[in-house]
């Protein structure tokens, strides 16, 4: 099964494949119908094999469909809903979309930024009392020739863009049989069933919810409950209504959770969750050992990224251990260690790096971070992730930080991820991110963000003497704010780089 196409092939047409609030569930036959028909649609506009088409539709079961169906017949782009005009132009010219699905009466920033390049609008149109994720695309203009045939495993079924947050995002082209390895791996990693039932409330325009919800679940047989984005105050009443075996999250949306779990116990025990999934940033031990806990089932942290068609690593089901702190054993690809400078592996920490079907062939025309992000030893191509870490004994790896991320205090290294360690055991602390304050001598200091808990009070001066009493004196954070909430990016994550300029911190340290 090395294509999408492939992987929706053989499970009984009657199962329900995507179900969302006060929907009929769309079935396995209808799904692959749906992609018959929506490559039809396409090329009745122009739109084939090879071409590429951004998609700019709100969270829920459309969004998760088009992607499906629209990777069968030619490439897909998911783009962040809330970009303004100038990102989608940037976003747009970069990728060389041909095309942009936009929903019926959309006449937001993408649509003006597609006719500054004469992009193919389709809209996508679907009747609310039809199943879930059915729908049809009307062009408007397009039409001429266009490779009708269907991808084959090498080709690029879906194309994303890096964060950013250093540099000129990149672009990352995602192979049909990158798709089909990595949903493969999440299916054997999780042991999904067609029993199984996701809730999925992150966002499809990500990898995350792309491959670990929606391809990993459809790869197995299984369903998918598309809930409308993330929202704290009706998870648990979508808990209820979906009746799933797990949902994934990042851990900003689990951390909000528990928040209510209290006051949702009825729910939560009548719940039949076989297991909860974090991913896409690392699950604070004390989070990860509540939410097990709390909803009595073992908590599955992940550990991926773009450039590997999202999964890496992930702690095991039972009876084996998920250990706090850990994301897990190698599950898909090779993991390894790698010496952060020289093109060698090694024992011990260092940078991680990957190696498996399911990662990138590399950067589109980026010679420079190919040359830096790939090399060979061993027999193998290695990518570099960017991530420090290194196995414990039982074979689980443990990330001390984003080599970026990591505080220079002087010339003394510093790991955010240990110190938000430590501050997380603070009984008082709901929520925290440590990083680095601009200084004028040391070039870093130690910083950090705290949300306390609701009804609790700590004070700057007692969070930093309870770290000082756990760390080296130089890991304690010289400056503890105290937030309401912590600045998140688009798809909840917090993010650790840039966050001193955000808070209006950086000028007033140099």
């Amino acid at each position: 099964m090395t294509t999408i196409k492939a992987f929706l092939q053989g499970h009984d047409d009657t199962s329900p494949a995507i179900g969302a609030p006060g929907r009929d569930w769309l079935s396995y036959g209808g799904l692959r119908a749906l992609g018959d028909k929506v490559a039809g649609q396409l090329h009745a506009a122009g739109v084939g094999r090879g071409d590429r088409v951004a998609i700019v539709l709100p969270n829920g079961p459309e969004m998760a469909t088009a992607f499906v169906t629209i990777a069968q017949a030619a490439t897909t782009a998911p783009l962040n809903p809330a970009y303004r005009e100038d990102e989608y132009a940037f976003y747009l010219e970069d990728l060389k979309a041909k095309a942009i699905v936009l929903a019926e009466g959309y006449d937001g920033p993408a649509l003006a930024a597609a006719n500054r390049f004469g992009l193919t609008v389709m809209r996508l149109r679907f009747d609310p009392a039809a199943p879930a994720g059915e729908f049809e695309l009307v062009a408007e203009g397009g039409g001429g020739a266009c490779d009708t045939g269907e991808p084959l495993p090498g080709d690029v079924a879906l194309i994303l863009h890096t964060s950013g947050t250093t540099s000129r995002p990149k672009i990352v082209p995602l192979l049909q049989s990158n798709v089909a390895a990595s949903a493969a791996n999440i299916r054997a990693s999780l042991d999904l069933t067609p029993a199984d039932r996701c809730l999925n409330v992150m966002p499809l325009f990500h990898i995350h919810g792309l491959l670990a919800a929606v391809s990993a679940s459809l790869s197995a047989g299984a369903s998918i409950w598309c809930a409308p984005g993330f929202d704290a105050l009706k998870f648990f009443g979508w808990l209820k209504d979906a009746d799933p075996t797990w949902y994934t999250a990042v851990p900003t949306m689990h951390q909000a959770i528990l928040s209510r779990a209290s006051r949702n116990r009825d729910v939560i025990d009548a719940a039949r969750l076989r297991f909860l999934r974090s991913s896409s940033a690392s699950l604070p031990a004390q989070v990860m050992m509540e939410l097990a806990e709390t909803f009595g089932a073992p908590v599955i942290e992940g550990y991926g990224m773009t450039e590997a068609t999202h999964q890496m690593c992930s702690n095991p089901l039972p009876p084996r251990a998920q250990k706090p702190g850990s994301v897990g054993v190698e599950a898909g690809p090779m993991v390894r260690i790698a010496h952060e400078i020289e093109d060698r592996l090694v024992d011990g920490t260092g940078e991680v790096v990957i190696s498996g079907p399911n990662v990138t062939p590399g950067y589109e025309g980026n010679p420079e971070a190919n040359a830096k992000s790939f090399f060979e030893a061993d027999g193998q191509r290695w990518f570099r992730t960017g991530d420090q870490g290194a196995f414990d004994d039982d074979g689980y790896l443990h990330l001390t930080g984003r080599l970026k991320e990591i505080i220079n205090r002087g010339g003394e290294k510093v790991s955010p991820l240990e110190v938000d360690g430590v501050l997380m055991e603070h009984p008082a602390i709901a929520q925290c991110v440590t990083f680095a304050l601009p200084h004028p001598k040391l070039g870093e200091e130690v910083a950090a963000a705290v949300v306390l808990r609701e009804g609790a009070t700590a004070t700057e001066r007692e969070i930093r003497d309870f770290a000082a009493a756990r760390m080296a004196d130089f890991k304690v954070p010289r400056k503890v704010v105290i937030l309401d909430e912590i600045p998140k990016g688009a798809t909840g994550k917090l993010q650790r780089i840039g966050l001193a300029e955000k808070l209006g911190l950086a000028e007033s340290a140099a």
